[in-house]
């Protein structure tokens, strides 16, 4: 794939970028194991003040930087906004609370001090996708750099501009050369990226087949990884919700950022008494919505980010619909320049087609139904995937049941997902492994080194 910014608006091309040469490259890396060289010694408050100010430069330039996210993946520019402030919060979150998370960990041992220091690894190569453009990088980047790791981004190939972008950000917070680069690079030299021995990480953020490839690149080299892979979330209603509620959150976490989230409701398992109901509320909101320019304060609902992606999910569609799913609302592409798909709802999904089993990346909605809450949980676990999910119910035993049962890395009760810096982040089974965010984000990429001081009390002062 071209490193390229692509207007999905209008299918234009806007700008193209050469890949960096394997000499390029080479002194990149250099340049990174260097800098870690110096970073590590840093103190936890010279870091947080760096990470401070990358903070204030994005509140600051929030609306210039959204203007790229929103031209090169094509959210609206109000989410994109959102997005940019979003990382703003956690850099100042990781700022406040990552040395907290770090400190040494004593452990009850008698007649000696011992204690877990947690200590960087090194550079830390981090994949990340298109559709997050500025929050997926943050992610990793703020607790990552509190630790005392540097950074290397191989962002999507479509976002050249916002990878750039945030290299800048960084470094003009006063963060030092090569602490945090971006790699211009195709997937291709991910592989050999990892392998070098400069590199001590990885993580990714994207599909199961990347996730699968970078995972063996990581284990072939004993290197640790986290994977933040696909998902196809259930979205489970019963009697005692609040429907409107429930309704109101369906829709809106179905057609966020155009549908294309890992978080995204995706599977909407609904009980027999309220689905009827249910279903023809979604079906008037969806059909409400108005699609358009991203750029336009109007837009409920812009482009996918690519012409490749609105032929996979037209193809679902329609091989879901020929296995006997019922269509109630879209299921066509757009007749129009650039990469539109409408909202689209599809129910009676069978078993064994794309709709039952596949990750749908886009604005559509697949429906089920359930007479009780042992269908609804087993439909919900019916998946590859694992992970997020939400049930909407008033009953505190259903509440319980959900919570217990439902196998995913996270479990919101009368709430739809959501990725946020104090909480934990991340699945199991298909969805990937490990956990960013929260305490678990600045421990994702340290040596957890155990220190054993024979003769001294547990109360002495910590070592240097």
């Amino acid at each position: 794939m071209a490193i390229a910014t692509v207007n999905p608006a209008t299918g234009q091309q806007l700008r193209s970028f050469d890949a960096l040469t394997d000499e390029e490259l080479d002194r990149k890396l250099t340049r990174a194991a260097e800098a870690f060289g110096e970073y590590r010694r840093t103190s936890f408050a010279q870091r947080a003040a760096l990470l401070r100010r990358a903070g204030q430069i994005l509140e600051d330039e929030a609306d210039e930087l959204a203007r790229l996210a929103t031209l090169e993946m094509g959210k609206t520019l109000a989410s994109s906004v959102a997005e940019v402030h979003k990382c703003a919060a956690g850099c100042r979150y990781f700022a406040d609370h990552a040395e907290a998370m770090l400190a040494d960990e004593p452990w009850p041992v008698e007649g000696a001090r011992v204690f877990t220091r947690y200590e960087p690894l090194g550079p830390v190569l981090a994949i990340m996708p298109w559709n997050f453009p500025f929050w997926q990088v943050f992610r990793f980047a703020a607790p990552a750099l509190m630790a005392g790791n540097v950074g290397l981004l191989k962002h999507a190939s479509n976002v050249p501009q916002v990878a750039l972008a945030i290299e800048d950000v960084l470094r003009r917070a006063g963060f030092a050369d090569g602490v945090f680069q971006t790699l211009l690079v195709p997937s291709s030299t991910v592989e050999k990226i990892i392998d070098d021995d400069r590199v001590r990480a990885a993580t990714l953020t994207g599909s199961e087949a990347a996730g699968r490839a970078v995972a063996a690149a990581a284990g072939r080299n004993i290197k640790i990884s986290v994977l933040e892979l696909g998902g196809s979330d259930a979205f489970i209603v019963m009697p005692s919700a609040d429907l409107a509620d429930a309704v109101d959150n369906a829709v809106v976490s179905r057609m966020l950022n155009n549908g294309q989230s890992c978080i995204n409701a995706k599977r909407f398992i609904l009980h027999d008494d309220i689905a009827e109901e249910f279903t023809g509320r979604m079906v008037e909101k969806m059909q409400a919505l108005t699609i358009g320019d991203p750029a336009d304060p109007g837009t409920d609902l812009g482009p996918l980010s690519s012409g490749d992606a609105v032929k996979i999910i037209d193809q679902q569609v329609r091989d879901t619909v020929a296995a006997g799913a019922r269509l109630l609302t879209g299921g066509k592409p757009l007749d129009r320049p650039g990469f539109y798909y409408p909202p689209t709802v599809l129910t009676d999904i069978p078993d064994g087609s794309p709709g039952a089993h596949e990750e749908f990346f886009g604005p559509v909605a697949l429906l089920w139904t359930a007479p009780d809450i042992d269908t609804a949980i087993r439909i919900a676990n019916d998946s590859t995937f694992g992970l997020g999910g939400s049930a909407w119910t008033r009953d505190p035993d259903e509440q319980q049941r959900f919570v217990t049962e439902v196998q995913t890395g996270m479990m919101y009760i009368n709430k739809s997902s959501e990725s946020t810096p104090a909480v934990p982040f991340g699945g199991v089974r298909n969805s990937g492994y490990g956990r960013e965010l929260g305490h678990f984000g600045p421990r994702s990429f340290v040596n957890a080194k155990t220190v054993w001081i024979a003769g001294e009390e547990q109360s002495g002062a910590p070592v240097e």
